[in-house]
């Protein structure tokens, strides 16, 4: 092995500006691949790290690296219908020069983002395998290095595509994604992280060289057109990408693995299944109700099974044969009738009724049922104590509005783990955040922290857009002034050679057999939120149109339905709610309304009940459901921050009894001096002989002196009434002059 000493290098061939010395062996097959791509350098580099995984790639945009790795079992797993693939992205904290918090500081639990990303990561892979390949089959993306301006997702996606292209496995790739961001009538790149906050649109889009896989996006209300635009935008501008992934794999590919063989037989056994159960299983699916018709599938394939176990056919093969049926069986029907499973015409929706306020002790909750799919949401409205505190590698953030989709297993009639949320709840949550986050107010003016929980009560299909549609009633009943109403739509594709047929509002069924997931939801006035997944390998901007359009359509139509039950927010929030109140108080002033350890704002929250949240620039929120609660709390940190008037009556307290007069509590914890003087109108022999300690009394405030310190009187004040009384006031005689003093006298 030869070896060589060269500058330790940072980044690409430049030298480390140390000048030290390392020492470099040979033993390194590594082949890199550099773009400039969006304004960065974007590195794709293989051979030198996790060598034994079947693909490996270190994927670099400008200072973000991600390891992404692909590892696929050398032998199918046996008794399994589906392909077992396991998608990991996973953030570690020192990418960022961080030190997890917690007691074990190490990693934990996937966060949100992270279940994000493994499912975007997911979704446009999956399909590009090849039918019947049932190898389990692993891609791990670790984030190495942030540079806080490039999200890790799109280098991710980007890195476990070329690893799978190196892998060797059979794979229908490469694939390549970006991010689209939309501002002043133009598209961008992959905008910049510090960039996110000022665009209309938010979109990730991924797909292959025919076209695109997979989109993910939330918009300003934003029209059809932009968003169709957007997509093929993103399409074209990631084709340089597959370009040199394709140019890396050209020179550092493993051998290809053999596709996966079709079973033996397999021509055979379909025709006998065609003859004896093709037009069972068409009466079946003529069946209108779910579990009813699930039910007669159910019967006929465990009929159809038996009897070919007996014949000593292979009823796995059999079992594999008879979903490909069901699929023929209902796509066929629905390209040559358009007529669908439950006797709609493509572009028809289910039958929807809407209610709201249907809990009497929440802040606001509706029940939202299309069809067979039902959602029952509810809002709850909190204070800024409430807020989600988000630990990300980015930095900590908060979070004031969130929204958590439940889908237990009885809604589809199951019986089932009830638990912690999966990838799939997580997921369909998310989509449906991104639809309502642009429409909620702005956190100034509408200062709850607000929380929806969506639970799925019944399910057959797009129960996520359910969500949309009941989030935007429920929101609206708790009296959340959304800027409009949002609503939701799945639609689904059907498609052989050159015929399709774009479906709207997608059962369960046509979405398992069919070729498209398109998720639309949005307002009257556009779309905020889109997500696309394809099953195929990819779908042209003809279908996409076609989708977009009749999705409109039918998003207008479950926005009018809506509006029986409620037409904008209510005029105040429910009476179950706390009411906040926000004023401003000096910011010098917060050590005083705060205390020494906390002592006064504790002492108010405790006496009235209500909750009291600080800003750092003086912005304080008083929250209480009870009034009188919240009206107390405000009272006393005005008392606590208020500085006194020079001719005003306040109420006091006499906390200390001293020779020449008596100190006062009137305002807060400002105290005051009443002199001897003016406490009565008549001689005072002893000023206990007046007051005594403890005792309530009123002052009016006669001067504050520069040092803060102030004069007080109470003769000045008729003590029963609390109304000023007019006293004499002699002016004192002036000083005589002293003669000096003559020695001689």
């Amino acid at each position: 092995m030869v070896s060589i000493l060269r500058p330790l290098q940072a980044g690409i061939e430049q030298d480390h500006p140390s000048g030290r010395y390392v020492k470099e062996t040979q033993m390194f097959d590594v082949t890199k691949k550099e773009i400039e791509w969006g304004g960065r350098p974007l590195l794709l580099e293989a051979g030198k790290i996790a060598r034994q995984a079947d693909g490996a790639v270190m994927a670099t945009y400008g200072g973000t690296q991600v390891l992404c790795t692909a590892v696929a079992a050398k032998n199918p797993r046996t008794g399994v219908d589906f392909f077992p693939l396991t998608v990991n992205y996973q953030e570690k904290t020192y990418a960022a020069g961080k030190i997890p918090g917690g007691f074990f500081k190490r990693e934990g639990r996937p966060s949100e983002k992270e279940t994000l990303t493994s499912r975007l990561i997911d979704r446009p892979i999956r399909p590009l395998f090849p039918d019947g390949f049932r190898n389990e089959t692993q891609i791990i993306c670790t984030v190495l290095a942030h540079d806080m301006e490039n999200d890790p997702d799109i280098v991710s996606l980007i890195g476990a595509s070329a690893a799978l292209t190196i892998s060797g496995v059979p794979f229908f790739g490469p694939l390549g994604a970006c991010r689209i961001g939309y501002q002043n009538g133009e598209f961008i790149l992959n905008p910049r992280l510090g960039e996110m906050d000022d665009i209309d649109l938010d979109l990730v889009v991924a797909g292959t060289r025919e076209g695109v896989l997979m989109v993910e996006s939330q918009a300003n209300e934003l029209s059809e057109e932009v968003m169709l635009g957007s997509v093929m935008f993103g399409h074209e501008q990631f084709q340089p990408v597959i370009d040199a992934i394709i140019s890396m794999a050209e020179s550092s590919a493993k051998e290809p693995w053999d596709l996966p063989k079709a079973p033996e037989g397999q021509g055979e056994v379909l025709k006998i299944l065609k003859d004896r159960a093709e037009e069972p299983l068409r009466r079946a699916y003529e069946i209108k109700s779910k579990q009813d018709r699930m039910e007669s599938i159910t019967e006929l394939k465990r009929s159809v099974l038996d009897q070919l176990e007996t014949e000593e056919q292979d009823t796995e093969l059999a079992a594999s044969m008879f979903k490909k049926l069901e699929k023929n069986v209902v796509r066929g029907n629905i390209l040559e009738t358009g007529q669908r499973i439950d006797g709609r015409d493509t572009a028809s929706v289910r039958p929807i009724e809407c209610e709201v306020g249907i809990l009497e002790r929440s802040h606001g909750s509706s029940l939202f049922t299309r069809g067979e799919t039902q959602a029952f949401v509810v809002t709850t409205l909190g204070t800024g104590q409430d807020e989600q505190i988000i630990d990300a590698i980015e930095g900590e953030y908060r979070r004031h509005f969130m929204l958590h989709y439940n889908f237990p297993p009885y809604s589809v009639g199951e019986a089932g783990r009830v638990g912690s949320p999966g990838r799939r709840e997580i997921g369909h949550g998310k989509l449906a955040w991104r639809a309502i986050r642009p429409l909620m107010p702005d956190h100034e003016d509408f200062p709850y922290t607000v929380r929806v929980v969506s639970e799925i009560t019944e399910s057959n299909g797009s129960s996520s857009m359910a969500t949309v549609c009941g989030t935007s009633m429920s929101l609206m009943d708790a009296g959340v002034p959304m800027k409009r109403p949002c609503a939701g739509i799945a639609m689904g594709l059907i498609k052989e050679d050159d015929k399709f047929a774009v479906l709207s509002d997608i059962l369960g069924d046509e979405d398992h057999l069919g070729d498209m997931d398109f998720k639309v939801a949005g307002t009257e006035e556009g779309v905020t939120a889109l997500q696309m997944d394809i099953k195929i390998t990819s779908i042209t901007e003809e279908i996409m149109q076609v989708a977009l359009a009749q999705a409109r359509d039918g998003r207008l139509h479950i926005l009018a339905e809506m509006k029986d039950a409620i037409t904008s927010a209510r005029e105040d929030v429910s009476q179950n709610a706390p009411r906040i109140t926000t004023f401003q108080i000096a910011r010098e002033k917060i050590r005083e309304v705060i205390g020494t350890g906390g002592k006064v704002i504790r002492e108010i929250c405790e006496t009235t009940g209500a909750k009291v949240d600080i800003e750092d620039d003086g912005t304080i929120k008083v929250a209480s459901v009870d009034n009188e609660a919240g009206e107390s709390a405000i009272a006393w940190i005005q008392s606590i921050v208020a500085e006194p008037e020079v001719g005003k009556v306040y109420e006091g307290k006499v906390v200390k009894i001293v020779d020449f007069g008596a100190f006062v509590n009137f305002l807060g914890s400002k105290d005051g001096l009443v002199h001897i003087s003016e406490l009565a109108n008549e001689r005072v022999p002893s000023v206990g002989d007046v007051v005594s300690e403890g005792q309530e009394v009123k002052v009016l405030v006669l001067a504050v002196d520069d040092r803060g310190k102030v004069k007080l009187s109470m003769r000045a004040v008729d003590q029963s009434t609390g109304e000023e009384v007019p006293v004499e006031r002699k002016d004192r005689e002036p000083r005589r002059e002293r003669r000096p003093r003559n020695n001689n006298d």
